[in-house]
């Protein structure tokens, strides 16, 4: 019982330490680095309430971000989320969430996947961001490069995995972690894209509250 107790003991402090460290460094923003040009186009954030995605105009993702996307002349923006694989294709809806698919996508190195959403019509609860043309530009890369491509460059597309059919997975590099989520990856984006940011953010609300 001594040893149950310490590790649950041990368990809920580091537990509860975590979650401070992220509140307070998703807290501190990290400021635009170019105020020299006026932000005149607008991309959005958007969550499911934990999972942050980033939405770009159609006509604002680059050539090199829109190579093997599939997409329809019908649809005017494309969402770009970064997650855990595992999580990805075993948790297409919060019931199917299990302890199990949280403890691996947390705890053990994963491979990782991009999901790219298709829409036809801007949703009123997004969150909208204006930003400069360099700024987008440098946002694109940024998603660009978070892509595994194939031996002859192409994007790798896992068939037959969408949750719907305006929805794709893609390969991605990295690993997810507790230090690296969803939403780190998003704020990353920002902060090398030179846009205002969290310093650290777990949370989709860390970069989220900076725009609200």
């Amino acid at each position: 019982m001594k040893i149950l107790r310490k590790f649950i003991l041990t368990f809920l402090f580091i537990l509860t330490t975590y979650i401070v460290v992220s509140l307070i460094l998703g807290s501190i923003a990290v400021e635009r680095t170019n105020h020299s040009s006026t932000p005149n186009q607008s991309i959005y954030l958007t969550s499911n309430g934990i999972h942050l995605d980033i939405v770009l105009p159609k006509e604002g993702v680059s050539p090199s971000l829109l190579s093997d996307i599939e997409y329809y002349p019908t649809d005017r923006y494309l969402a770009f989320g970064w997650g855990d694989e595992n999580f990805y294709l075993n948790t297409p809806t919060w019931k199917d969430l299990t302890f199990k698919t949280v403890f691996k996508a947390i705890f053990l190195k994963s491979t990782a996947l991009l999901h790219v959403t298709r829409y036809q019509e801007k949703s009123p609860n997004w969150v909208k961001v204006k930003v400069t043309p360099a700024e987008l530009q440098k946002l694109n890369h940024y998603i660009v490069n978070s892509f595994i491509t194939d031996k002859i460059g192409k994007k790798v597309l896992l068939k037959d995995k969408s949750y719907t059919f305006r929805d794709y997975f893609y390969k991605a590099k990295g690993s997810y972690s507790m230090f690296n989520t969803c939403n780190s990856w998003a704020n990353n984006g920002f902060k090398q894209s030179g846009l205002k940011a969290s310093l650290w953010t777990p949370f989709d609300f860390g970069l989220l509250n900076k725009y609200r």
